[in-house]
Formats: C-alpha cells, structure tokens, sequence
C-alpha cells in the first residue's frame, strides 16, 4: 500500500512537473517586428499566444517599449502581449524634428498600430503614466478597437477639478517633483534633465546613475524626448468625457506614489463608470521597475475575466 501511495506521489509531482515547465516555456521567445503606422515605422515586440485578446502595453514619457520587458514575460505565459515604441521614443532616427508629439498623434498612431495587427477582435489596452493618458484617448476616441483599459497612474490632470485644492496639491507636488527635470531641459542638457525625471517618477534608490545599464541606455535614448514632452499640451480629458467611457477599466496606483498620481488616479477611477481599483502596496509610480510581478498578476487577473 505504501508502495503504492509512493508510486501515485511521484506520478502526480512528474505531472506537476510537466505541466509547470510546460507553462514556463509557453510563452516562446520574444519576436522583434516593425510597424508602419502613418508613414512612420514603430518597433514592436510580440510574445505568447492563448485565444483571447491580445494585450498591448503602451510605455510612458522618457522610456519605450524596454520598460515592459519583465511584464510582458509574466503575461506572455497565458496571452498574447504586445509592446511597442511610440514616435519620437528610443533610439530610431526621426523623420522630422518632432513637430508631431503629443498625445493626439500618439493615439491615432497606436489606433492605426492596433489596426495593423490583425488581431481580428478587440484589444486588451495596459498604458503606463502619459502612456495611459494615450490609451485613454483610443478607447475614447476608437472604442471598437478596446476590449478593455488598464490606467497604471495617468496623468490626466484636467479630469481634477479647476482650482479645486486637489488640483492645486497636485499641480505643487509635480512642479517640486520635476522642478530639476525642467531647469536642466530648459538649460540644454538633456542627459541631466532625464536622470532628474526618472529620479522624480521612479524615486530611484541611489539615482539614476546606480541602476543597472540597460535601464540607463533607455533614458539615454529617451533624453531627446524631454524637450517635446514637456511643452506638448497636455490632453484635455474632462471628467464629463471620462464618464462616456463604457470600457471595463482598471484603475492602478501605488500604495506609496506621489500625491499628484494619487490624485489623478483616485479622480479617474471615480469618472469612469463602473471602473474598478487595484492599489499596489509597496511601490509608487515605479512598479514596472520594483514589483513588475505584482503589478502583471494585477493585470492578468483583470483581463482574464474579459
């Protein structure tokens, strides 16, 4: 009998076994691919598979699509991910001087990129900070091309209300935050500007110049950014426009973010109409970088249902 029971354990561990490794491999390696969306060419990377939507993570200002990386590998194991570079971001040359950023071009950009991918069935939408905001803007302006909205800290400011005291707290926390971002932009150096605005954003232990390199290759090839991000005008998504928005939607902050993307978010979640919250202990506007497993589990857990 003991034989026996010892013969049945192993079989099931072998089994477990199996099929953990089998679902560790699913996933495939990543394939690089090109896009050519309103007569720019974007860098995209694909990984996974699985029957349902695909998902597609749309990075923030001064990063690409390399910020995703470890995300992607999470959720690649039981869905099909997508990441890409928005115009002007990494290291691709540009074909003008970047007259076009903004969001309103970021998002008809990614509208036409989804469109390019021939999913066949809507898509999954993750955006990370104004990466967000561009997400926003799709399922605002293209909702047949959204199956559903995950909002990592959107910096939707204009959903606040005017001269409301969170608007006034939140516009004081950024100018503090990236107060030394913008005198080292307006100065001319770019490569200062970028290690003060991700020492802002990610509230780097150490800075930007102890983090491992391939983090520090990203902001180097995003320095160039700076300039347009900062006097691009920022997307005017009111609350009332935000209560047309009849996508499932996931609103995500940390537990230990700037009161500015508290704000924001908080102020999001209660525009959209029957949107959901996820709070993410431990981290800030950094869980990509400190808690890129938790913030995917978050992530799969919502999509999974849809």
């Amino acid at each position: 009998m003991f034989r026996s029971f010892a013969s049945l354990l192993t079989s099931a561990l072998l089994i477990l076994s199996f099929a953990w490794t089998a679902g560790a491999v699913a996933a495939g390696p990543p394939t690089a691919k090109q896009a050519e969306v309103n007569g720019v060419r974007l860098d995209y990377v694909e990984q996974g598979s699985g029957s349902g939507a695909p998902v597609v993570l749309v990075h923030g200002a001064a990063h690409d699509q390399r910020v995703w990386e470890a995300v992607r590998e999470a959720l690649a194991q039981s869905h099909r991910v997508v990441t890409y570079t928005q115009r002007y971001f990494g290291a691709a040359p540009w074909l003008d001087e970047g007259r076009a950023f903004g969001a309103a071009t970021h998002a008809d950009d990614l509208a036409k990129f989804i469109a390019s991918l021939n999913a066949g069935r809507p898509v999954h939408l993750v955006g990370w900070s104004y990466g967000a905001n561009v997400a926003t803007l799709v399922a605002l302006n293209s909702p047949h091309l959204v199956a559903s909205l995950v909002l990592y800290e959107p910096t939707l400011a204009t959903a606040l209300p005017a001269d409301s005291p969170e608007a006034k707290e939140a516009a004081a926390d950024r100018a503090q935050a990236f107060g030394p971002a913008v005198a080292a932009s307006r100065a001319g150096d770019q490569d200062q500007a970028i290690h003060r605005m991700v020492e802002a954003l990610l509230r780097l232990q150490g800075g930007a110049d102890r983090q491992p390199e391939p983090w520090r290759a990203m902001w180097r090839d995003n320095a160039r950014t700076l300039p347009l991000a900062l006097s691009a005008p920022a997307p005017a998504v009111s609350c009332d426009a935000l209560r047309g928005l009849a996508k499932p939607t996931l609103v995500v902050f940390g537990a230990e973010t700037r009161s500015s993307f508290r704000l924001v978010a908080e102020r999001v979640h209660e525009c959209i109409p029957g949107a959901e919250r996820v709070i993410l202990p431990g981290v800030g506007h950094d869980a990509l970088h400190r808690d890129p497993a938790g913030f995917s589990a978050a992530v799969r857990a919502f999509v999974s249902k849809r």
